[in-house]
């Protein structure tokens, strides 16, 4: 069985289609608890507009997944009507929390540069804008695999790792991998990683690497230099991002740089300015 499927036996999503036709004007969607919210786009052109400042065109078919929902708008002008499909996204709230916590914000995909979700969405607009026997249950099948599709792409494409994903979405590893990313700085080992996941020192060394594709002090080194990074390019001072992710002084973190991407934070700054 491949990852994402493995994945996909703890994720058991449903969804819902709440509206499918043309659409002008401004249309307000208000965040719904365990619901990410799905739009797929036919024809016409549409703007998507959200509270964080987030302004997003799409001229030609497209599709929007908002995996964790979240209030915004849908602004179509009175000129430009648009054919879309919009859906519910339920999840449990363990699983909305874990793809909240590993996808992006949103997702957009040009529905003609992937063959499989061009296909699917073609079928979804069919039965969409047809009025067949049977079309709310085939057209919410069809976006549960649709939903798959576009996990595939989020992978395949490196908007999310694999691993971190694996684990985040395993009962036994996710509140692990939660602490991990709120607490860098504390003092992990393998020993306090078991203990904290109630498992044996070996067992859980085991799943990690099953899942993750690396040791806990390997992932540990990486969350943390990856932080480091997001950190120093806001101009904080070296020695503080070191403190902030785990290190006990700027040296040590600049070793862990040199030995990571043989080159010192200062030149790795310097270089992305």
């Amino acid at each position: 069985m491949d990852s994402l499927s493995s994945l996909l036996q703890e994720l058991d999503f449903n969804a819902e289609v709440f509206f499918s036709g043309s659409l002008c004007g401004l249309q307000a969607f208000e965040e719904s608890d365990n619901n990410g919210l799905l739009h797929v786009l036919k024809s016409g052109s549409m703007t998507m507009l959200t509270d964080q400042g987030h302004e997003v065109e799409l001229h030609k078919a497209s599709v929007l997944f908002l995996p964790s929902g979240g209030d915004h708008r849908i602004q179509i002008k009175d000129s430009h009507e648009a054919e879309l499909v919009c859906a519910n996204i339920q999840f449990d709230a363990h699983q909305r929390s874990v793809l909240v916590q590993n996808l992006p914000k949103f997702i957009c995909i040009d529905v003609a540069q992937n063959p499989a979700i061009s296909h699917t969405a073609d079928d979804i607009f069919q039965e969409a804008f047809d009025d067949q026997l049977g079309r709310k249950i085939v057209i919410d099948r069809l976006c549960d695999i649709f939903v798959v599709q576009v996990l595939r792409y989020v992978i395949d494409n490196g908007l999310v790792d694999m691993g971190t994903f694996a684990a985040s979405t395993h009962p036994s590893l996710a509140k692990l991998m939660k602490r991990l990313k709120a607490e860098p700085q504390s003092p992990w080992t393998v020993e306090t990683m078991a203990e904290f996941s109630a498992m044996s020192r070996s067992k859980f060394a085991s799943l990690f690497k099953d899942s993750v594709g690396q040791t806990p002090m390997e992932f540990l080194t990486d969350l943390r230099l990856s932080m480091a990074k997001a950190l120093l390019l806001k101009n904080k001072p070296v020695a503080w991002v070191a403190d902030e992710v785990g290190y006990d002084s700027a040296s040590s973190l600049a070793r862990a740089f040199k030995k990571q991407w043989d080159i010192s934070p200062k030149q790795w700054i310097k270089s992305h300015q």
